[in-house]
């Protein structure tokens, strides 16, 4: 994998209100186009993040996102939802009622993808990802997100660069330990 250091921005992370949210910055040296079909068509999903499907690309529709395998408790890695911002090479926003791998809720998570004109050779994504505090408090849960998006975000950079991830290398464990180390 290339090295993504210029790309990725350290993501940030803070509670309000009972739910948690990150935000990561990406500066990546690709057109709109290109970036937009990575975070919101089912084939550039699937190249570092997880199968798309159902997709239904407009606001109410459909979506499941679904990794391989299962999670370290054995529990399918699909989260459903409906997609709840759309506007086509600039805002993609899914609301999940299960993000697997961070919190199993009953309450929603969102995640949403924001592309900003280009700037100079590169174009701006803004991500975040809002989900609620466990009842019991349990404040890992920002680095473990943290290190995790930042993982994917790294396959997000190869996958544009023509390396797509494929499901025998997509998850490094170690790699997520280190980076959550580094979010801690």
């Amino acid at each position: 994998m290339s090295d993504t250091t210029d790309a990725i921005e350290r993501g940030t992370g803070e509670t309000r209100d009972g739910t948690h949210v990150i935000r990561f910055t990406l500066r990546l040296p690709h057109s709109v186009p290109r970036v937009w079909a990575a975070v919101a068509t089912p084939g550039g999903l699937r190249g570092w993040l997880a199968e798309a499907d159902p997709f239904e690309p407009r606001l109410g529709g459909a979506v499941t996102l679904r990794g391989p395998g299962t999670d370290v408790d054995g529990r399918s890695t699909a989260a459903t939802g409906t997609i709840t911002a759309w506007d086509v090479e600039r805002v993609a926003e899914y609301t999940l009622d299960d993000h697997p791998g961070v919190i199993r809720t009953d309450d929603p998570n969102r995640v949403r993808f924001h592309l900003e004109p280009p700037r100079g050779s590169h174009v701006l994504l803004r991500f975040s990802h809002e989900f609620p505090r466990e009842p019991v408090g349990d404040d890992r849960l920002p680095a473990d997100a943290l290190a995790a998006w930042h993982h994917h975000f790294e396959h997000l950079v190869a996958a544009l660069e023509g390396h797509p991830a494929t499901a025998a290398w997509r998850w490094d464990p170690d790699r997520w330990r280190q980076l959550r180390e580094g979010y801690r």
